[in-house]
C-alpha cells in the first residue's frame, strides 16, 4: 500500500537516494487516504472473478499458451535448423532471437496470471540473481519495442560504464553504485521485473527529455527510484492512478497523448504488495513524477 509513517522515517529511507518525495512527505493525510481508497477499490484482489465468471477468464488464458508455443517452436527451428530451412543471416537471427526472448517473456505471464486465479495473495517465487541481470532484461524488453538497436546494444555491454554512457545518449540516466551492481539479491525476480519495466515504460511515456532510474539497497531493503521530467500528475489524480482502468483525460494537464490501458500502476501495486514492499508518489504539476519502491529482500 502506499506508505507515509512521517517525515523523519521517510527522509531516513531516502538518504540513499539524494532528495526524497516531499509531497508524499507533505501530504501524509492524501497517502493514508490513498491506502485506504485503493484496498476498498472494487477492482482490487479480494474482489476476485469467481465461478463461472473466473473460469472463462482462466480458459482465454490458458488458451493463449498452444499459440505462444507455436510461435516458440517455429522461432527455435529456424534458428537450430538452417540445414533444413535455409540460412540465417546475422540481421534475421538477431531479430529472432528480440521476438523469442518476448514470447518466453509472454509465456511466463500466462502462467503468473493462471496462478493468481487459484491465489488471492499471488504467487510468489523467490531466487538469487544478479541486480544487473534484472536491470539489463527490463531495459532489453523496453527497448524491444521501440529500438531494438538499443536492446542489442545493452546486451553487448559488459560493464556498467559502458550500459551508462549508451542509456545516456538515449536520455536515461542510471545510478547504481559498482559493488551494487554484481551483487546477488534474493526476491522474485519475474515480478521485480514487472515493477521496474511498468515504472521505466510510463517514466519513458512522459518525460520530456530524461529519465532518471536510481537504484539502492539497504540491509534488509532494495530500493528503486524511477524519475521523469514530465508535466507531473495533479495532487486530484494522486488516488486515481492506482485504480484499474483508470486514465487521466488526454487534454488534463500533465497527461499524455498516449493511451493504455490503465493497468500498469494499479499492477505495480499489486506486486508490490504482493511481495510485501512499499510503494511512494512524489509528484505535482509541473515538476515531474518519481515513483520509489522499497522490497524487502529476503
Amino acid at each position: 500500500m502506499i506508505f507515509s509513517k512521517g517525515i523523519a522515517k521517510l527522509k531516513t529511507l531516502l538518504k540513499v537516494g539524494g532528495n526524497g518525495p516531499s509531497n508524499v512527505a507533505k501530504k501524509q493525510a492524501d497517502s493514508a487516504a490513498m491506502a485506504e481508497s485503493t484496498d476498498n477499490h472494487p477492482n482490487r484482489r479480494g474482489h476476485m472473478p469467481t465461478g463461472r465468471e473466473r473460469i472463462k477468464i482462466d480458459l482465454l488464458i490458458h488458451d493463449l499458451k498452444v499459440p505462444l508455443a507455436v510461435i516458440e517452436a517455429g522461432l527455435v527451428s529456424l534458428m537450430n535448423k538452417q540445414d533444413k530451412y535455409g540460412p540465417v543471416t546475422e540481421q534475421q537471427a538477431r531479430v529472432f532471437a528480440r521476438v523469442l526472448r518476448n514470447t518466453k517473456v509472454l509465456k511466463t505471464l500466462v502462467n503468473d496470471a493462471l496462478e493468481l486465479g487459484r491465489s488471492e495473495k499471488g504467487v510468489v517465487n523467490i531466487s538469487r540473481f544478479r541486480l544487473s541481470s534484472l536491470i539489463e532484461e527490463a531495459l532489453e524488453e523496453i527497448f524491444d519495442l521501440t529500438d531494438a538497436n538499443v536492446s542489442e546494444e545493452i546486451k553487448r555491454c559488459d560493464k556498467l560504464s559502458r550500459i551508462r554512457d549508451m542509456l545516456e545518449t538515449r536520455g536515461v540516466v542510471l545510478c547504481v553504485a559498482e559493488e551494487l551492481w554484481g551483487e546477488e539479491i534474493c526476491q522474485d525476480h519475474a515480478k521485480v521485473n514487472q515493477i521496474l519495466r511498468n515504472l521505466l515504460s510510463n517514466a519513458l511515456k512522459y518525460r520530456k527529455k530524461v529519465v532518471e532510474l536510481k537504484v539502492d539497497r539497504t540491509d534488509t531493503s532494495l530500493i528503486l527510484s524511477v524519475k521523469d521530467d514530465g508535466e507531473g500528475i495533479p495532487a486530484a489524480y494522486h488516488q486515481k492512478i492506482f485504480e484499474c482502468y483508470f486514465q487521466m483525460e488526454p487534454d488534463s494537464k500533465g497527461s499524455c497523448s498516449v493511451r493504455g490501458h490503465g493497468l500498469g500502476l494499479a499492477g505495480v501495486m499489486v506486486l508490490v504488495e504482493d511481495l510485501g514492499g512499499n510503494l511512494f508518489l512524489d509528484s505535482d504539476e509541473g515538476r515531474g513524477t518519481r515513483f520509489l519502491v522499497k522490497l524487502p529482500l529476503q
